[in-house]
């Protein structure tokens, strides 16, 4: 047998690799190190249990693990050895992160991977479980609750659990502070809601006495006469536009006047009459099930459970960095793992390549579940993320400057209910660099974008995208704009569908967003189908719309509201285009109609071509801005009667094989192909 030694401060313990024949060829060499709760880093990591003494088993933490392996490589370990970590099922607190270097890469064939065992649960906490919890007795918090709360808010000390770092408040939002997220609590694994006013919806804005930037408004009602002996109250609105919304926090409450001073910040774009606000983190309206309070000053929490305690634990999030980081590692797999309780990111993954997560769980997260940023084909596969403080995923990769690709990508995961805590801006997944795929996933349920785009030549494909943009206005579910380099996105096969209410597109190519392709997409009571936001070359083709308003969208804003962009008075255009070095290769080869755009009547969107879709219902297309079909290039499009769909009334939208629009030449969809793709029993 070929005999590795594991530990050099274990005398005596040995980890068994595959046997060798005496012959020259290398044989398979498999490395397997197990990691338990029960078990301990003064073991050898070689036994999935504790044997019957208790003087061998597994592993207790991922970090002894990783160091076994480090030690195995400094010690002889083959290059081409097959290391898996196995973690049994159990729940892993991290009180830092898990960190992974360019020392505890893989290879290409010989990756490192830490895997659940044999089906088991594994979960990766930033938490910790609270226990303690009494009934309320102090008269004077009582008399602060509804009377029809108080039979029911329960209290525990985090103190007796040696928490005292209860996180922090900060003016999050829209372009803001990206500062951890405070203290949360989880039950049933789902975040509960902080005690807020209103429960549901929100209160408006009454009036602005001091103006826009005075730092003070009026409010409707009495309600906040109820706050006055509150400490920490915070706001969260739309305070002046409904594409951004961010966190105030309340000076002082006039009752007189019913007026609400708030400290500096004074929310994004000042205050606007009518906007909408709520309240938050007030103990005076802990006041439904599920609802909860941390009194900071005496490290108090209280809590309306909404089930029984006894088989439901009660979680609350610590970890404010990352629960792994992988540092210009390489070759490294995570699967079938579960990520939870934090305050911070989820998983960050700097330089390196080729690392994966897949059929991973990450939910309940303070920020991102994934950040990526650089290095070469990172990927997240077959993942389910959910209920995250921030967005889901960020791809960020390749060279803007040289073109050169990243080839990142997010296929078959499924992100839900994102955007809790900023609720603008923090999309699913956010793309950027060069040469990203985003294909097969399923997205929906959140307040804002689904999908933000920014650099080049991205392909969206194959994904289904629903009720996105759900609290918002002038928003996108895949959105990108004002930067005229930004080119050669192709957005195809997706199916949008039943989105927001407000102003909303479907595919938001926003401010003289040029060059991309929007080919064989689905856009059913998609709000508007698509807008061309005055951007130039970019190509509409064998799109099925239905029941959309309009369908297409075009406009000349440069030669409108946004002429302050053509004048030298706003010059973001031009600086981003002489960011890139747009007059020499590559780009001056790649796009060469950056050449001579500024000789071109930069202003008037020029190249744009809609043909050969398929609008039914609803509106067909806007052309603002004294634009016509001379300037816009429509051609063989359908519109008006069904073109022959299977089943309309049940939103099967292939074609029959008579529909006369395919002996037009509209090429089939692949609507089978669309979302996640179903795993084999």
């Amino acid at each position: 047998m070929f005999l590795i030694r594991i530990c050099r401060w274990l005398p005596a313990v040995w980890l068994i690799a595959a046997p060798l024949t005496g012959g020259a060829a290398e044989q398979p060499v498999q490395v397997r190190i197990y990691v338990a709760p029960d078990g301990s880093d003064q073991w050898s990591g070689q036994r999935p249990d504790p044997n019957s003494d208790h003087t061998d088993g597994p592993f207790a933490t991922l970090s002894r693990a990783r160091n076994a392996i480090r030690y195995l490589r400094e010690t002889g370990l083959p290059a081409h050895a097959d290391v898996t970590v196995f973690i049994r099922g159990g729940v892993y607190l991290l009180p830092e992160t898990f960190e992974l270097t360019e020392i505890d890469s893989g290879s290409e064939n010989h990756p490192i991977t830490y895997c659940n065992y044999q089906n088991e649960t594994v979960r990766i906490t930033g938490g910790k479980e609270v226990k303690g919890w009494k009934p309320l007795k102090n008269p004077e918090i009582l008399a602060r609750l509804e009377e029809s709360a108080r039979d029911h808010v329960l209290v525990t000390d985090l103190k007796i659990s040696n928490i005292t770092e209860y996180g922090r408040f900060s003016p999050w939002g829209f372009s803001g502070i990206k500062d951890p997220v405070s203290l949360e609590l989880f039950f049933q694994n789902q975040p509960m809601p902080l005690a807020r006013w209103p429960n549901e919806g929100w209160a408006k804005i009454a009036g602005v006495p001091a103006g826009p930037t005075g730092g003070r408004f009026t409010y409707e009602g009495d309600r906040p006469s109820r706050w006055l002996n509150a400490e920490d109250i915070w706001l969260h609105g739309y305070w002046s536009w409904d594409w951004a919304d961010s966190y105030v926090q309340v000076k002082s409450i006039d009752p007189g006047q019913r007026e609400i001073i708030t400290a500096e910040p004074h929310g994004i774009y000042g205050y606007t009459e009518g906007k909408r606000y709520y309240a938050l983190n007030l103990l005076e309206e802990l006041d439904q099930p599920g609802e909860w309070y941390l009194d900071r000053s005496l490290g108090l929490l209280y809590f309306w459970p909404p089930a029984p305690l006894e088989d439901n634990p009660v979680y609350i999030s610590l970890l404010e960095e990352p629960l792994f980081a992988f540092r210009n590692a390489s070759h490294i797999v995570l699967s079938w793992l579960e990520f939870q309780h934090t305050r911070g990111n989820a998983v960050v993954i700097e330089g390196g390549a080729h690392n994966r997560l897949i059929h991973c769980t990450l939910q309940n997260i303070g920020q991102y579940a994934v950040q990526i940023t650089g290095g070469q084909d990172h990927g997240v596969q077959d993942c389910e993320i959910g209920y995250t403080g921030g967005g889901g995923l960020i791809l960020n990769g390749g060279d803007r400057l040289t073109l050169t690709p990243g080839n990142h990508y997010a296929a078959n995961n499924h992100i839900h209910h994102f955007g809790r805590w900023v609720h603008t801006y923090r999309p699913a997944i956010q793309v950027d660099g060069v040469g990203q795929r985003v294909s097969h996933n399923l997205i929906h349920d959140a307040p804002h974008t689904a999908l933000a785009l920014a650099g080049n030549e991205h392909i969206i494909e194959f994904n289904e995208i629903h009720h996105v943009c759900l609290e918002t206005s002038d928003a996108g579910a895949l959105y990108i704009g004002r930067d005229w380099t930004q080119r050669g996105m192709i957005i195809r096969h997706n199916y949008f569908h039943d989105l927001g209410g407000g102003d909303v597109n479907a595919v938001y190519l926003n401010d003289w967003t040029s060059a991309a392709k929007v080919f064989g997409n689905i856009f059913y009571k998609a709000k508007r189908g698509v807008l061309i936001g005055g951007g130039r070359d970019n190509l509409i083709e064998n799109n099925i719309f239905v029941d959309c308003e309009p369908a297409v969208h075009v406009d000349a804003r440069g030669l409108s509201w946004a002429k302050h962009f053509f004048d030298g008075t706003d010059t973001t255009l031009t600086d981003r285009m002489n960011e890139v070095h747009y007059s020499q290769p590559p780009y001056s080869e790649r796009y060469p109609e950056l050449l001579t755009l500024y000789s071109d009547e930069p202003a008037i969107p020029k190249g744009n071509v809609i043909r050969r879709n398929i609008c039914i219902g609803g509106r067909w297309i806007d052309l603002l801005d004294g634009l016509t079909d001379a300037v816009v290039t429509i051609q063989d499009n359908w519109t008006g009667s069904d073109p022959g769909f299977m089943d309309l009334d049940n939103q099967d939208f292939r074609l029959k094989p008579d529909s006369p629009v395919l002996q037009a030449g509209f090429q089939p969809i692949p609507i089978d192909q669309i979302g996640p793709i179903k795993q084999a029993e």
